[in-house]
């Protein structure tokens, strides 16, 4: 087994952790990525809406919402400098009934709070001008919000971070670690096992995080949250698209409802549901459509039997479970868990994808 040092180990090479590399190889930092899989993004960043969020529906002043703005504005930058698709599509929120309208009117609220100045509530008019095929009583539009070609954008960060001299390693599944005096100490498994000895690792393994934690000897289990798996699926629309843009229902307390997405083709998908599962498992279960077409039909009643094809599915991570609030993204530093150079991103999931280079940016801040 060879044994190396290297001044940084970023372990995931998700849209997450290649934020964190490029901004790290930005600073003039020695950075290796560890992918356990055969390549990028091959789990949460690759099984999502590819929604570039506003920041609407996060409570002022956490993290999600901190960092869904400062990585909006970075990321249309960056797509826009850098040639990856995207499209600033705007969405509507809508109410369906009356008793929903106070739900539109607290997103406003947290949006404003948020620095969010660009919504504009519509008329009924207006609504059915916007989107004609949509049922609704009351909405908003949401002018900043887009989509984005997922693995476009991480193909971008891995090249640059690449070309400032990062290597991201395939096939290299993390073993264990341990913290030591002089740094971390990894044991890297994979065709080519080594051990790599660390100055600073950041732990952006995603739905994995936990495990990666629970795996490095000197770092207290009491520091590690628990961890959760909601599963989701997404349909597709067959036949022409009755919509214009994305349109979103009021959300619940686990998600931000069955939602219309328009990708970058014009392709229509729903989604996401929650099903709670014990683990990674992206079999699609055929008997959630009748549930689609339910809440579907809420705001599109025009959507007819037999139109709507399974797509795929997603895992998002989770650190609060099926009863509890929507937990905020946690970020653990040394300050929080006594590990010099050691930085563990737990529960990043939407709006993960939109906040992900002020993520970067963050880390490399703690770090620093």
């Amino acid at each position: 087994m060879t044994s190396e040092r290297v001044e940084c180990v970023v372990i995931g090479a998700g849209v997450v952790g290649l934020a964190v590399a490029r901004s790290l190889a930005l600073a003039g930092r020695e950075v290796i990525v560890l992918e356990a899989t055969e390549g990028i993004g091959t789990h949460t960043s690759s099984r999502n809406s590819e929604v570039i969020h506003a920041g609407l529906y996060y409570t002022p002043g956490s993290l999600k919402a901190r960092l869904c703005v400062a990585g909006r504005d970075m990321l249309y930058a960056y797509c826009a400098k850098h040639g990856v698709p995207h499209r600033r599509v705007g969405k509507v929120v809508v109410a369906t009934e009356a008793a929903e309208i106070g739900a539109l009117e607290s997103y406003t609220a947290k949006a404003q709070a948020n620095g969010v100045t660009d919504l504009r509530w519509l008329s009924q008019g207006e609504l059915r001008e916007l989107e004609p095929a949509v049922l609704a009583v009351a909405g908003f539009h949401s002018p900043s919000t887009g989509i984005v070609d997922s693995h476009a954008l991480m193909l971008a960060l891995q090249g640059e971070a690449e070309s400032r001299g990062a290597s991201v390693v395939f096939l290299s599944p993390l073993i264990s670690g341990a913290v030591r005096d002089t740094g971390i100490v990894l044991a890297v498994g994979g065709a080519e096992p080594m051990t790599l000895a660390c100055d600073c690792v950041v732990n952006c393994a995603g739905l994995f995080a936990q495990n990666v934690a629970h795996s490095l000897a000197g770092l207290a289990p009491s520091t590690i949250p628990s961890q959760y798996f909601a599963k989701a699926h997404y349909y597709t629309l067959s036949g022409a698209s009755p919509f214009n843009r994305l349109v979103y229902p009021v959300a619940t307390n686990a998600s931000l409802g069955v939602h219309v997405t328009v990708d970058l083709a014009g392709q229509v998908r729903f989604g996401p549901d929650v099903c709670w599962v014990d683990g990674v498992d992206y079999e699609f279960d055929h008997s959630r459509a009748p549930l689609f077409y339910s809440a579907i039909r809420r705001y599109y009643p025009g959507l007819r039997d037999g139109r709507l094809v399974p797509g795929y599915t997603g895992i998002r991570p989770k650190i609060s479970g099926p009863t509890e609030p929507a937990a905020d993204f946690m970020v653990q530093g040394p300050a929080e868990h006594g590990v010099a150079g050691l930085v563990n991103l737990y529960g990043i999931e939407s709006p993960g994808l939109t906040a992900a280079l002020a993520i970067g940016e963050y880390v490399r801040d703690l770090l620093e």
